[in-house]
């Protein structure tokens, strides 16, 4: 798994595909290119002091390391924004929901598809 670092990456997921959960919202973009998945995280002042905001981050960051290789598309850019949630809710708990909410993502309905019954 590669990490996102520049800017530029985490504005680029923010303009795509948003999935909330209980303890973090996903966001993710397709790049258009064959290269592996890219995975960025950001926790915001307002989730709490320093301390609390790294908790928040490894605990995403062990999610995402457990999740198996195959349920992260490549060619994909995603970022987790971590919310205070995930400092009391089960371990277990967020990686259903990270699981979830890749299903989720991935088989949303892309802008202009139509809808079949």
């Amino acid at each position: 798994m590669e990490r996102l670092r520049q800017r530029a990456d985490f504005l680029a997921a923010a303009s795509g595909t948003k999935v909330p959960a209980a303890a973090f919202v996903l966001q993710a973009r397709e790049r258009g290119d064959s290269g592996g998945a890219r995975v960025g995280f950001t926790v915001s002042k307002k989730v709490g002091n320093a301390v609390e905001r790294n908790r928040v981050r490894r605990r995403l960051r062990e999610v995402v390391r457990r999740s198996p290789e195959n349920r992260m598309r490549s060619g994909y850019d995603y970022v987790l924004i971590g919310r205070r949630a995930a400092l009391a809710l089960p371990f277990e708990r967020i990686t259903d929901d990270f699981a979830g909410a890749l299903r989720r993502l991935h088989n949303a309905r892309k802008p202009g598809e139509a809808r079949t019954r």
